[in-house]
């Protein structure tokens, strides 16, 4: 036993050596839902399983989200697929305690919660900036189907400032 315990103490003590991973993205300090709520346009995004694995090359996409009486948030996800057809995908999510609404749950199949954080967001909430704390995922979304190159380059200056690789972003 000993003699494993000493075997296993290099792996042990480099475990520990290792740095520290990148900290995760910081969210914008307050998200007002009320003003969330609402549809959003799809303007860019990183390519994903869920848009654009199984044929499905998802364009046109909007979310909607709906405030519902016991705090949660409803979440419909609409695209055209590969062959022009209209898909939709419903969720809910709730806000992350003590996050101002900035870090949302989100979840589709129950049990399953994804992460949501809101870490770009223009003042007047024309255009949103949503990512993942992996870094893995991100959107960049618009209150109208074209934004205006200028909010678009702001919002992918936000990204990019908060340690996402803004090159794989993909316009739609």
């Amino acid at each position: 036993m000993i003699r494993r315990l000493l075997l296993a103490l290099p792996l042990l003590l480099a475990a520990c050596a290792t740095p520290p991973a990148e900290p995760p993205p910081a969210t914008v300090a307050q998200v007002d839902l009320a003003r969330y709520a609402g549809t959003w346009h799809e303007i860019a995004r990183f390519p994903n399983r869920f848009q654009d694995g199984g044929g499905r090359a998802c364009t046109n996409t909007t979310a909607t989200y709906t405030a519902r009486p016991d705090g949660t948030i409803g979440v419909v996800n609409r695209c055209r697929d590969a062959r022009g057809e209209e898909v939709a995908a419903t969720a809910s999510a709730y806000a992350v305690d003590a996050s101002g609404n900035a870090k949302l749950r989100v979840t589709f199949f129950w049990p399953f919660y994804g992460d949501y954080w809101v870490i770009g967001l223009d003042p007047d909430y024309r255009w949103a900036v949503v990512g993942a704390p992996g870094r893995n995922f991100l959107w960049v979304l618009s209150r109208t189907a074209a934004m205006i190159e200028a909010d678009y380059t702001a919002a992918v200056e936000v990204a990019r400032g908060q340690g996402f690789e803004v090159e794989r972003l993909r316009r739609e």
